[in-house]
């Protein structure tokens, strides 16, 4: 197995960001790159994003938001913003792209490891952001490590003996990999749009050798992603919204 991986998730076609945490990944020269899903969606960019992730990541999950503009859950389901969004984006999306998102799934296994976009119990769309939430994705799962996305918050839970600790996990936060003892809820936090309150960039690194994991932050352009999204004639509030990771 892989000894150290960067995790991402949630790119939602913010080049600039996930341009950023590939170099401050390519900094640590990881094993692997694993993505949780997302790359398309409220973003200005979404063909080099899928293009950089496909080239890059040894395993990518599909998102709510790819399968949307896939036409493969329906957009009722979406905000307003992510409709517009979604549309637009079946638009512009190239051959290329839509041909790499329909190889995606949401879910997937590695040696120790189980990965979700959402949760275990609803890999498209439950966000795992309640106790009840935690505590049925530990259920529904045996590897020591479980991984989810699409909350756009950073996460480190702990199950040992029974007892549940951890929560929101800010940048330099360390986690142990689960073991034999206990085990752990990782979300690495959003590369495109983040939800923590931290505008910056968000991924995670594991390293199984030492059983840590550390959470990372990077800062990128924000601006510039900003003006390509009124550029492009996207909702404004996708824009504002990421000056301040809500």
């Amino acid at each position: 197995m892989a000894s150290r991986v960067a995790v991402i998730s949630d790119v939602h076609g913010n080049w600039h960001a996930l341009e950023a945490v590939l170099r401050a990944v390519d900094a640590e020269s990881p094993d692997e790159l694993w993505c949780l899903g997302d790359l398309v969606g409220y973003g200005p960019r979404p063909n080099p994003c899928c293009a950089a992730v496909q080239e890059r990541a040894a395993l990518c999950l599909a998102g709510n938001h790819d399968l949307g503009v896939l036409g493969e859950v329906d957009l009722a389901e979406f905000a307003p913003d992510a409709v517009a969004s979604a549309n637009w984006t079946r638009v512009v999306l190239t051959p290329e792209a839509r041909a790499y998102l329909e190889t995606l799934r949401s879910s997937g296994r590695r040696e120790r490891a189980e990965l979700f976009h959402a949760s275990p119990r609803d890999p498209v769309w439950e966000y795992v952001l309640t106790i009840d939430a935690v505590e049925a994705s530990f259920e529904l799962t045996e590897e020591p490590l479980v991984l989810v996305g699409h909350s756009h918050v950073p996460l480190a839970i702990v199950l040992e003996r029974g007892e549940l600790g951890g929560g929101i996990a800010p940048e330099g936060t360390e986690a142990k990999l689960g073991g034999s003892s206990a085990r752990c809820l990782l979300n690495p936090g959003s590369v495109g749009q983040p939800r923590d309150g931290d505008p910056r960039a968000a991924w995670l690194l594991l390293d199984f050798g030492s059983g840590r994991a550390e959470f990372r932050r990077v800062a990128y352009p924000v601006a510039r992603t900003q003006e390509e999204i009124r550029e492009r004639g996207l909702p404004d509030a996708l824009a504002e919204r990421l000056a301040r990771g809500v």
